[in-house]
């Protein structure tokens, strides 16, 4: 079906660490592949930058003393990695790797099955990676096809922040917990959980860190707000944690953030009526899932929780691997249906991939504060 491509060629962002030491991203050119029966071809219009996608791209590479190079395809971007941090990189050494994980657009060419051919003309958003690109060749079975009217950039986000917040509630129930504590609770991300709280009847706690953020939650209809830079702080969460009985804390801070929670969690436990006193602390298990490192440093957990309780790592790309194809369809089903409601992402800017490789624009998406994600548009400029 390569006929149908007025251009036989996709432009794709790749990065890959140099031998020595130095992080590069570079626009390639290459050719469309030959679709297999069951692919698609999608023309890719709109991708979400999201904090992942600025792992895999830059790592630990030292944004401010980046610079533009001439490459042999045309501008590079280079940026040194400390000489500490290139043995945690090293997987990636001399391997040049495509980047972007999700993002939607208009299906221009099928394979020969009937699945790939009637996702024809249509809207669609899918979790391929390599989507940093003009074109991507994606089996059919993996697009999520979107309500007719749809925009790609609508769609963009389909993936990573609707599903995340999702595949928490669902691990909230299944492991028997009735409301939760969200840090970070301003992001997109947490947005979205609030509505999805909000929508679902579940007492969610949201902790931000600054008025204006608490505002923002609050004209959206959350009830428990907590500012982490007010002076009573530690009241204002362990009040709402009693308020609501909150056991799981979903965390993509990192660093003691969790961990301070936990303690709250602990002492709001504690005035249960009747609750036994134990030098173990109470039998309450609490959880903390961290999901995120905007605190690079150790995880800390203080002495102060008792021994019921238990912390670990929250992936979406390991829950999407151990959960029942049935579950993640009705998950599917239920992004596509509210994706202009419930699960709407807003961007700050739109930029094209030659404008996102520079210094000005990298150095903004790789400090992620509310207000302002960025949507690439593969075509623009074009």
């Amino acid at each position: 079906m390569q006929d149908q491509i007025p251009d036989a060629t996709s432009l794709q962002l790749r990065s890959v660490i140099t031998p020595d030491g130095k992080v590069v991203l570079s626009l390639v050119k290459e050719p469309v592949p030959a679709l297999r029966p069951e692919e698609v071809l999608v023309r890719v219009e709109a991708t979400p930058i999201n904090p992942s996608d600025i792992g895999l791209m830059l790592g630990a590479a030292d944004l401010s003393r980046a610079w533009i190079a001439d490459g042999a395809g045309g501008p590079e971007l280079v940026a040194p990695v400390p000489a500490e941090s290139l043995k945690a990189m090293e997987s990636r050494r001399a391997a040049s790797t495509p980047v972007g994980l999700e993002g939607a657009g208009t299906v221009v060419a099928a394979g020969s099955s009937h699945a790939a051919q009637s996702l024809m003309g249509r809207t669609v958003a899918a979790m391929a990676g390599g989507m940093y690109a003009r074109y991507r060749c994606i089996p059919a079975a993996e697009c999520l096809v979107l309500p007719e009217g749809t925009t790609a950039a609508q769609a963009a986000s389909c993936f990573v922040n609707p599903l995340t917040a999702l595949g928490m509630i669902e691990t909230a129930r299944s492991e028997g917990h009735t409301a939760i504590v969200q840090t970070a609770a301003a992001s997109n991300l947490g947005q979205i959980l609030l509505r999805l709280c909000l929508a679902d009847d579940i007492p969610l706690v949201n902790v931000v860190r600054s008025e204006q953020q608490a505002e923002l939650l609050r004209e959206q209809g959350a009830r428990f707000v907590c500012n982490s830079s007010s002076d009573d702080f530690r009241e204002q969460l362990t009040d709402a944690i009693a308020a609501t009985g909150a056991t799981l804390v979903l965390d993509p801070i990192g660093g003691g953030s969790g961990g301070q929670i936990l303690s709250c969690m602990e002492a709001a436990i504690n005035r249960r009526p009747g609750q036994a006193v134990s030098r173990y602390g109470s039998d309450v298990l609490k959880q903390l899932y961290v999901y995120g490192a905007l605190d690079p440093r150790p995880i800390e957990i203080p002495r102060d929780v008792g021994m019921a309780w238990a912390a670990g790592g929250w992936l979406l790309l390991r829950y999407l691997k151990v959960t029942p194809q049935q579950t993640l369809e009705r998950l599917k089903a239920r992004v596509a249906a509210e994706i202009t409601t419930t699960f709407a992402s807003r961007y700050a800017r739109c930029v094209s991939l030659a404008e996102f490789i520079s210094p000005e624009v990298l150095n903004i998406c790789a400090r992620p504060a509310t207000g302002r994600k960025f949507l690439i548009e593969p075509w623009k400029d074009c």
